[in-house]
């Protein structure tokens, strides 16, 4: 009798596919992105009949994964992305990779063969252990039996939530067709529950007093902010006040300083800018803030700065420059502690050289995107969102030169959101980013920077996505700034710079596709710019569109993608070089007149 009880609890339950619907669910997932497939026909099947989480059709999976990723890193929450076995698990891994290398939680549900074909060579069966190993480090699982399935499904978001990493569950197709666990008490079966809280890390005292000491210290500060810095903005700030110090980030952390700061110098690194270069070449004391930026040559040089730094991952602290006082803790609660250990910096005379050199900077950056190109500098693009960028916005970005046009470009409205394929650097996440951006908050307007480059990789697929998806939009404004230069512009300028090359055409070159006239027939709207002097009613019909808007604008891949300043003076005679052999007089003339520029030999105002 008792085994026909379990049996009637089991049938109410419906199938495991029903069960894991209902435990996304208990997990507080609202959505899930993927792309059927026979290998998950009973979890979608699970998802018809339960009416939610909702299910969101890319038309990739790799665009899918990197909607999950978007939606954890716009909604501080778990991303949740779906597949079936063979190719549809492969084409996950660009996506999952995004997430382990940017530090985002995101759980994949990954179909699979039968468990009686294992091992057979049966169609599209991979080996999706061998797959995922690497990528899913922190928890990669295959179901083999129903009663496993809660302590599965709870361990991978706990090791997503607490690693932010992905982690996979691989279903067996028949395993999904099973009848719904019922986890009775005996040996063997291990119970589950789906919560988990971080609650707050912070360091130890005696370290406190060390970073403190060190700071206090120091008359050149300066703090180097990444994402692990989100919810600590205002302590960044107060400490910065503390200190006298300049603040410049890492291409995560951008998002999280208020650039208007006389004091923030922006983006540091190979794409930033030249006051953050200043800062980092004159500092004597660095701390470093949730940042694990890889452009170590970009740092203060070894033994020249003093370091403390702040993670919640110990194993981030000391990777990238040497430090002397690791603080192991959450930001936020961790500079409150460290603040008031802190001295007021009575000499001003460090900040007041920062905020000129921020000064300088700001004039460079509008001198650059003044600087004629044909037919449209990309660097005037951005600049000109500046103007209009609504405080309600969010920002997605794709990979390519956009980036840099972005980090040295815009300056973002404190609290609108701004993310990319930063570690990664996968180009074609921009328009899903976007996507998944636009889902978490549909009452506000989306802005995604993107190239032709990534476009044609795949924006022009999920702008598909956009069509059957924006008439359900609270506010239907989605633009998507598609800088068109024909070439894989930052490709060519690595070239040059790196390898002293010339642009190699058959690699570089890209059709010519008018993407406005495209999404025009997909029933969006659209326009093509070939004048600079367009740009500014351009971009404020876009954002008063009553549907989503292309602003297609043909851009000059002749302007240099230069390092700041000094760094970037040491790279000038392999690009002149490299464009020597090209016979580009068009990119040399923009290379000599941004050097110009960048050095302080002289406005160039007056030619133009």
């Amino acid at each position: 009798m008792a085994e026909d009880a379990e049996q009637d609890v089991a049938e109410d339950a419906g199938s495991v596919a029903d069960f894991v619907v209902r435990h996304l669910t208990a997990w507080r997932v609202d959505r899930i992105f993927g792309y059927s497939g026979d290998g998950i026909n009973p979890l979608l099947g699970a998802l018809r009949r339960a009416g939610k989480p909702a299910f969101i059709q890319a038309r990739h999976e790799e665009a899918a994964a990197f909607m999950a990723v978007a939606h954890a890193k716009y909604t501080g929450r778990v991303g949740v992305v779906t597949a079936t076995q063979g190719p549809g698990a492969v084409h996950l891994l660009n996506g999952l990779y995004d997430a382990r290398m940017d530090s985002v939680p995101v759980v994949a549900v990954i179909g699979q063969q039968s468990r009686t074909v294992l091992g057979s060579g049966y169609q599209q069966e991979i080996d999706l252990h061998s797959l995922f190993k690497d990528v899913a480090s922190a928890f990669l699982q295959q179901v083999s039996d129903p009663e496993q399935l809660p302590l599965v499904l709870d361990r991978a978001f706990k090791a997503a939530l607490a690693t932010r990493s992905p982690a996979v569950v691989i279903l067996p197709h028949d395993v999904q067709q099973a009848p719904a666990p019922a986890t009775p008490h005996e040996h063997g079966v291990v119970p589950s529950s789906p919560v988990w809280s971080l609650g707050t890390v912070a360091p130890r005292e005696g370290d406190l007093h060390d970073a403190a000491a060190l700071l206090n210290g120091g008359q050149k500060v300066a703090l180097l902010v990444g994402q692990g810095a989100a919810h600590a903005q205002q302590e960044v700030v107060a400490i910065a006040e503390r200190l006298g110090a300049g603040i410049t980030t890492s291409l995560l952390g951008k998002p999280f300083v208020d650039e208007s700061l006389p004091y923030a110098t922006g983006t540091m690194g190979h794409l930033g800018t030249t006051a953050s270069a200043h800062l980092m070449d004159t500092c004597d004391t660095l701390l470093i803030i949730g940042s694990n930026d890889p452009w170590t040559e970009y740092y203060p040089a070894p033994g020249q700065a003093r370091a403390v730094q702040i993670d919640i991952d110990p194993k981030a602290i000391g990777n990238r420059y040497p430090v002397e006082v690791a603080l192991h803790g959450d930001a936020a609660a961790t500079l409150s502690s460290l603040l008031v250990l802190l001295h007021r910096q009575q000499d001003h005379s460090y900040r007041t050289e920062v905020e000129e050199q921020v000064d300088r900077w700001h004039r460079i950056a509008a001198e650059r995107a003044m600087t004629p190109a044909e037919p449209v500098n990309p660097e005037r693009v951005v600049h000109e969102l500046n103007a209009v960028l609504p405080h309600d916005a969010q920002v997605a970005v794709d990979v390519g030169s956009c980036v840099y046009w972005y980090a040295r470009q815009l300056r973002l409205p404190r609290g609108v959101p701004a993310h990319l394929s930063s570690t990664l650097g996968c180009m074609g996440a921009g328009v899903p980013y976007g996507i998944a951006a636009k889902l978490a908050r549909p009452e506000g307007p989306v802005v995604v920077l993107a190239g032709d480059g990534a476009m044609q990789m795949a924006g022009l697929a999920e702008l598909v996505t956009v069509a059957r998806l924006w008439q359900g939009w609270t506010d239907p404004r989605f633009i998507v700034c598609v800088l068109s230069n024909q070439d894989l512009a930052e490709v060519s300028w690595e070239q040059r710079e790196m390898e002293g090359e010339p642009r190699f055409g058959d690699s570089q070159a890209l059709p010519d596709v008018d993407i406005a006239a495209y999404a025009r027939l997909l029933g969006l709207e659209g326009v093509r710019i070939e004048d600079p002097d367009d740009l500014a009613d351009a971009w404020r019909r876009a954002l008063a569109a009553d549907r989503p808007f292309i602003l297609d604008v043909v851009t000059d891949p002749n302007v240099p993608l230069l390092p700041p300043f000094p760094a970037g003076a040491a790279k000038l005679e392999a690009m002149q070089e490299a464009l020597a052999v090209e016979r580009n007089s068009s990119a040399a003339e923009l290379l000599r007149r941004y050097a110009h520029i960048e050095d302080g030999k002289g406005s160039l105002s007056t030619e133009h």
